[in-house]
């Protein structure tokens, strides 16, 4: 089995190859349907099936603070929200170019990867959680909220439906 060693710890070694969106999207195709996007794919092969990528490497002048998109099914997002400066800002831009009844599905990196905390990898500026992104969504009046705990990536998925109206 092919690991990686950080700080005394063993971690399965895919986590270091990208695309950690693999893990999630077989959950997020329930929720997930319609016209949407994925904000932050990294790669359009790397993107949520049928969706259109949103990120810096595409040079199209979208990305996750400004997007051409809006009237949304839903917007995906995988190991993106945590690297933004503003992620509440990203948030509510987000919320309002889904439509009522859209959805919001993100996949993050849980805290217990040591290596994806901010002060060990300086691309992360936030150490998020399901108890900080759970109580955005609530304070943004999302319905139906859910979430996983801790995968075997390291990571955890979340989605809500967008209210309406609006509480932002």
């Amino acid at each position: 089995m092919n690991i990686i060693k950080y700080k005394g710890r063993d971690y399965p070694h895919f986590q270091a190859e990208g695309n950690a969106s693999q893990f999630a999207i077989p959950f997020a195709k329930h929720f997930c349907k319609g016209h949407g996007i994925d904000i932050g794919c990294n790669r359009q092969e790397w993107a949520f099936p049928g969706a259109i990528g949103v990120d810096l490497n595409f040079n199209d002048g979208n990305d996750a603070y400004n997007f051409e998109y809006e009237g949304l099914d839903y917007i995906y997002s995988s190991h993106c929200l945590e690297h933004l400066p503003n992620w509440i800002g990203a948030l509510d831009y987000w919320t309002s170019k889904i439509k009522p009844g859209g959805i919001l599905s993100l996949y993050l990196p849980h805290y217990n990867q040591e290596y994806w905390r901010t002060w060990n990898n300086l691309k992360h500026l936030h150490n998020l959680s399901v108890e900080m992104i759970k109580d955005y969504m609530e304070d943004r009046g999302y319905i139906n909220i859910f979430h996983s705990d801790r995968d075997m990536n390291d990571s955890f998925m979340i989605v809500g439906e967008r209210p309406w109206p609006l509480q932002i």
